[in-house]
């Protein structure tokens, strides 16, 4: 029927807090929920339930072709530093990030394996690090340089895979 159009999308329990949302979190594999009233005849189907590791940390993020790499290491020596004579990492972020997370004094929000650069997410990911850790990522073939603190433990965030499928009312 070429009048139906389908497409999936992914509600995760953390991003998604709408009401409707924690509707369709709360249904099972399978479950279908109608919505009557909206302008085209519409009904989500849940394809898919998981549980998904996901990752919080913050960064200072330091351009390595804008700086040279003896400049990188006095800027993230100084951010550790001030860092644990008790600076506010937000703080820290905001002064000396080179680029938009500083803005939200360096957190990256919630991600998982594939939202960012990998070479980042596997130190993060593999790492033995705990809440409140801070350490270096150095990516140098995009010229990227880290100061990162893991601002909270990994959480497994539940996801819902939908099916969204609308009709032209008769």
């Amino acid at each position: 029927n070429n009048t139906v159009k389908g497409k999936v999308i992914v509600f995760n329990e953390e991003k998604h807090k709408t009401r409707m949302a924690e509707d369709i979190l709360n249904m099972g594999l399978g479950s279908k929920k109608y919505f009557k009233d909206a302008p085209q005849k519409t009904y989500y189907k849940v394809i898919e339930k998981n549980e998904i590791p996901y990752y919080r940390v913050s960064c200072v993020y330091i351009d390595g072709r804008k700086r040279s790499i003896k400049d990188v290491n006095i800027i993230r020596n100084q951010v550790i530093a001030k860092y644990q004579d008790g600076y506010r990492f937000t703080d820290l972020a905001k002064q000396f990030s080179m680029d938009n997370t500083a803005k939200q004094g360096g957190d990256l929000g919630w991600f998982t394996n594939g939202d960012l650069h990998p070479e980042f997410e596997r130190q993060v990911i593999e790492g033995d690090y705990r809440k409140d850790d801070i350490f270096k990522i150095d990516i140098p073939d995009i010229s990227a340089y880290y100061v990162v603190l893991i601002t909270h433990d990994k959480r497994l965030i539940q996801e819902s895979k939908v099916l969204k499928v609308t009709e032209p009312r008769k």
